[in-house]
């Protein structure tokens, strides 16, 4: 995939959205993540999954730099993220689980805000932040202290200041809590434009019925390890679940082994 006007790098590898390959992090005897290869490609909405604690927001940490792997390698929108770190911030858009504003700024100050750390001019955070303002009903409030939000209304700012730059990768970790039915509406559409626009968008979420109406594929994660990724037709296959939910396949898939199964694999 080319791109035009960003920097050459000897570490960039113009071919995928995302790259994982035998990706670990442990902290200290835990092991986080036990080896994990991924390939997202650019335009797919890609649903990321599993149980509580399976990795999920380990990978993505790593993936967005704030958190080192211990060994393999991760490359978003083409840049390794130990070794060109600044270059794939440049192009990622993240919205983490819990989202973290500065309450006594106003909506407009924070985006204005963000948008000088990826050295944007008040106009230009104006023209690329403000259409989503207006298209999240965040108008009205956008002068008002963000203390005065409510938890969706600043999901929905954090949203907006993560598309202002014109990401190629958007990193997702639970991007509908706390959301009302009509704005989860408007994310979903959202997303959908966004990788028909041949972007990419990493989405982890625990709301199954979002991943299986939005994602061409997903990853299941469990234990640290990807247990399986494909498409949800894949997934059945596998889960020997023809026709169906991903609930049902999911719950299938990640359910514990029985004591006759845990002792065939002894």
């Amino acid at each position: 995939m080319q791109r035009t006007g960003t920097k050459s790098s000897p570490s960039r590898i113009d071919v995928s959205a995302i790259v994982c390959t035998g990706l670990r992090r442990a902290f200290g005897r835990h092991v986080a993540l036990d080896g994990i290869t991924l390939d997202v490609r650019p335009g797919e909405l890609y649903g990321f999954l599993g149980p509580n604690g399976a990795g999920k927001t380990t990978t993505i940490r790593i993936l967005t730099g704030l958190l080192l792997p211990s060994s393999g390698s991760a490359l978003v929108a083409g840049y390794d993220v130990v070794r060109d770190p600044f270059e794939v911030k440049r192009r990622i858009g993240y919205v983490p689980d819990r989202v973290f504003l500065y309450e006594k700024l106003t909506g407009a100050e924070f985006l204005d805000f963000v948008g000088d750390l990826y050295g944007l001019g008040r106009r230009r955070v104006r023209e690329s932040a403000y259409p989503y303002v207006e298209r999240f009903d965040l108008g009205p409030w956008i002068h008002e202290l963000i203390e005065a939000y409510s938890h969706g209304m600043r999901q929905k700012l954090a949203l907006a200041a993560a598309l202002l730059h014109e990401p190629e990768v958007l990193i997702l970790d639970e991007p509908m809590v706390g959301l009302d039915p009509r704005s989860a509406r408007d994310v979903k559409k959202l997303l959908q434009e966004f990788a028909a626009d041949g972007r990419t968008v990493f989405l982890s979420t625990h709301t199954l019925e979002v991943v299986e109406a939005l994602c061409s594929r997903v990853a299941i994660i469990q234990a640290g390890r990807i247990l399986t990724q494909g498409t949800l037709d894949d997934l059945r296959r596998e889960a020997r679940h023809d026709g169906g939910s991903l609930e049902a396949v999911f719950l299938r898939l990640t359910e514990p082994p029985t004591g006759l199964e845990r002792a065939a694999l002894a």
